[in-house]
């Protein structure tokens, strides 16, 4: 902290008034479940932004990045609040501010904002919105606006929807919004209910390995995935009265699947339905702390993502299947959009530094590059410090 309030004085020139912190995320389990209607299950941790803000008087923003330093000061005011290619990662805070505007919030003014923040970019853990919910928490404060997390949430994936024209779900923002220290969180999407389920963790911490496989794939296979699963529900619903794939129980999955034609959508729809009971069993596991349970539940997660959905890959495959080998691993996944991205793994304290050497050195020999492991703690909500 000390260093960023000397460099918020550097760059603007006066001393910061005031110190945010959101954090990232990680989705425990419930994958490619989101928009099947179903639940997910993700936690805030305790890698995330930080952000040093001081109110302006006139119009005017002034905000930089330590983590795209080269790209120096962005400049806008209240009055151009366009998505600007040069603006770069500052449309994600100026999006915010309009989304925010747009919604009757009264921001009359602007502020010198400094970012700093220490999730690796593009490993899947939502630096994007960990910024958007950051700049939310900022305006509430600087501006005394009445506006709960869930509102910020939702104008933080409007702001990736319509300002910056990603179509992205909820999760991310809600995650980031509302964490809670020591809980996961159970949600319905769709609906926006929610349930805090305590994510006990004694002996134990997770670790996120990076494939730093760029997620090449991802974006079209997800379309692919997700026209499966819409075909797959519209034949279903040539006889069920259902709306969406995560209304369905196994056994009502098991005793209609003929009536989707192609096995492959019927491996997709599997996922779907599977998956999301697992987010439930997974509730009932963690509220009773049956971390060894929750533990298969992840492993059976990986599984059904690698075979029925197909959309995990050579490095996430390997990482996973070397985790599984380690002792001291209650269970890991990959987590994420998939193709690339990251695992998420339960290991026990006193084998974490066996397990990031061995891993590490096994999947460079595999793979002929290096994996990134970061220790996390499941933590707080985006707040002011």
């Amino acid at each position: 902290m000390k260093h960023l309030e000397q460099k918020f004085q550097e760059v603007f020139g006066a001393p910061a008034e005031k110190q945010f912190f959101a954090p990232g995320r990680v989705n425990l389990i419930g994958e490619h479940t989101d928009y099947n209607g179903g639940n997910v299950f993700p936690c805030a941790i305790d890698k995330g932004t930080y952000g040093l803000v001081k109110k302006r008087n006139d119009r005017k923003f002034r905000m930089y990045s330590e983590n795209f330093a080269d790209l120096g000061v962005m400049e806008f005011t209240l009055d151009e609040l366009t998505n600007d290619k040069k603006h770069d990662w500052a449309n994600y805070p100026k999006g915010v501010i309009k989304m925010f505007l747009e919604a009757g919030q009264k921001i009359d003014s602007g502020f010198d904002i400094l970012f700093s923040g220490n999730i690796p970019n593009g490993a899947g853990l939502s630096s994007s919105a960990s910024i958007e919910m950051l700049t939310a928490i900022v305006l509430k404060d600087l501006f005394h606006l009445s506006i709960d997390s869930v509102e910020m949430a939702q104008l933080g994936k409007k702001t990736e929807n319509l300002f910056i024209g990603v179509n992205s779900g909820i999760m991310d923002q809600f995650a980031i919004a509302m964490g809670k220290k020591d809980h996961a969180i159970l949600l319905d999407c769709n609906t926006l209910k929610y349930a805090y389920v305590p994510v006990v963790l004694k002996d134990e911490v997770i670790v996120i390995a990076n494939t730093n496989k760029r997620r090449g794939l991802a974006d079209s296979k997800y379309n692919e995935r997700r026209a499966e699963c819409d075909e797959a529900l519209a034949e279903l619903q040539t006889k069920l009265p259902i709306k969406a794939l995560g209304e369905l129980s196994i056994e009502q999955f098991e005793a209609n699947k003929d009536l989707i034609k192609s096995p492959v959508r019927q491996k997709r729809a599997k996922h779907a339905v599977y998956e999301n009971q697992r987010t439930l069993k997974a509730q009932k596991e963690l509220s009773a702390g049956n971390l060894a349970e929750f533990g298969k539940l992840m492993n059976q997660s990986h599984i059904s993502l690698r075979d029925d959905y197909e959309v995990t890959g050579v490095e996430l495959d390997t990482l996973v299947a070397l985790a599984w080998e380690q002792p001291g691993v209650v269970g890991s996944r990959m987590t994420g959009a998939g193709f690339g991205g990251c695992t998420v793994s339960i290991v026990k304290k006193d084998k974490v530094d066996d397990f990031i050497k061995n891993v590490g050195e096994a999947y460079k020999n595999k793979i002929g590059y290096a994996a990134d492991f970061y220790i996390a703690s499941v933590s707080d909500g985006a707040k002011k410090l």
